[in-house]
């Protein structure tokens, strides 16, 4: 039996979070993405998903939850501010987590992943006290400094993984993926060190929209606990 489903994998952070996008394909669809490719719909396929359960404990109470993010992301209009109206969140969740950099110290990494047919959408939050400013320093070389809101921000790329394996034999290989457009995004408009990054990145090979990721940004960001108008 094979089964073809994509799912997101926890990317890196060095002042600023990678994405990686899993596409796990089942080796007779192969060409097939998506759930909806190979099963048929059914009645609980027409709601929009429901942000599943995290571990909010994890995290000192300082930190914005994965359960937060998760419902600041999961809004009713999502498909419409990623230009897909007529799709619906097909799965949603937060995770808790701590990232361990070079030097020892953990920073907590909350994060929460909306998928709909045609894209799928991280939130993330980071506390390890690097500027904006000098994040951009991290990233990619086609980074590019913009404004949030006031807020400073740095728009860049990052290649997705692809997965595939067998469902019947086991067998797995990996190779490059589409892109993924991503924001990280200063809480405050002094870039005091704290940041939220939103990105997007598609189930197929097409380049994701920047005016559908700057869309969400700027109606999700003020929603989200810990976010400093102004």
């Amino acid at each position: 039996m094979a089964d073809d489903f994509v799912e997101p994998e926890k990317g890196m952070r060095a002042g600023a979070q990678a994405v990686a996008a899993v596409v796990v394909v089942g080796g007779v669809v192969g060409g097939m993405w998506g759930l909806g490719g190979v099963l048929p719909k059914t009645t609980q396929d027409t709601k929009p998903a429901i942000c599943s359960a995290s571990t909010d404990n994890s995290l000192p109470a300082k930190y914005v939850s994965p359960t937060a993010l998760c419902t600041a992301l999961n809004r009713a209009d999502l498909p419409v501010l990623l230009g897909t109206p007529d799709e619906h969140a097909e799965s949603a969740s937060g995770s808790a987590g701590w990232m361990t950099l070079a030097g020892g110290t953990k920073i907590a990494s909350p994060e929460a992943d909306v998928d709909l047919r045609t894209y799928s959408v991280r939130l993330s939050a980071s506390y390890d006290d690097i500027p904006v400013a000098q994040a951009a320093r991290y990233v990619d070389s086609t980074s590019q400094v913009k404004k949030v809101l006031g807020h400073p921000a740095v728009l860049y790329s990052d290649r997705t993984v692809s997965i595939s394996f067998n469902l019947g034999g086991g067998d797995a290989s990996t190779g490059p993926g589409g892109i993924a457009r991503s924001l990280l995004v200063s809480t405050s408009a002094k870039d005091g060190g704290d940041s939220f990054e939103i990105s997007i990145w598609r189930q197929d090979d097409v380049p994701p929209d920047d005016e559908a990721l700057f869309r969400i940004a700027e109606e999700v960001l003020p929603t989200v606990p810990g976010w400093t108008a102004g």
